[in-house]
């Protein structure tokens, strides 16, 4: 009831009631405020892009954190983001991953189950670069924050050195195969 008679009757802002009911503003816009859904930190998607082609995002302390805040926000369910000054043949995408099927078989895990085998991928999506129109790189990223890159062949002719941490787990999986069978005459 006091609010309403304050609203009725204006007070004089010198005055002592004056500077309780500005306090009361003050106090009420400042609930309100903190109560509204903050607007979530856009990633500018021409640097995650940039960022995503280097050779290792992780070595650059200006790609951290975008490239985090870009997994953050794909795990939230949120677009990739777009870079319209990237010019034709420029550009990234994202995709969940799905194993077997969209999944590198070094990250593919197999499950016995009582039906089937269930399969399931160490990384949650890919983000897929194309630099004048072709594959360059693809990150996978899981909904922990790891990730890992694959560089196509011209992407690593172009770069010189890259993080092969890909190719490296590649190699220890293709090791880790059985030997083929021998052939039977």
């Amino acid at each position: 009831m006091h609010t309403k008679s304050l609203a009725v009757l204006p007070a004089h802002p010198g005055s002592a009631r004056g500077q309780g009911v500005l306090r009361q503003g003050v106090v009420a816009l400042f609930a309100v405020l903190t109560l509204l859904p903050t607007p979530a930190r856009a990633v500018d998607g021409c640097l995650v892009l940039l960022c995503l082609a280097a050779p290792s995002w992780r070595a650059i302390p200006q790609c951290v954190p975008p490239v985090k805040q870009l997994f953050r926000d794909l795990a939230r369910g949120k677009p990739f983001p777009t870079c319209s000054m990237s010019g034709a043949g420029n550009n990234a995408n994202h995709t969940w991953s799905n194993a077997p099927t969209f999944c590198p078989p070094q990250y593919t895990r197999v499950f016995d189950s009582e039906s089937a085998p269930v399969y399931q991928c160490d990384y949650s999506g890919a983000i897929s670069v194309s630099i004048n129109g072709a594959a360059f790189s693809r990150t996978w990223w899981s909904f922990g924050g790891d990730s890992v890159t694959e560089f196509s062949p011209a992407a690593k002719t172009q770069l010189g050195t890259w993080d092969t941490r890909f190719d490296d787990d590649y190699a220890t999986w293709l090791a880790s195969l059985p030997p083929p069978a021998p052939d039977m005459p």
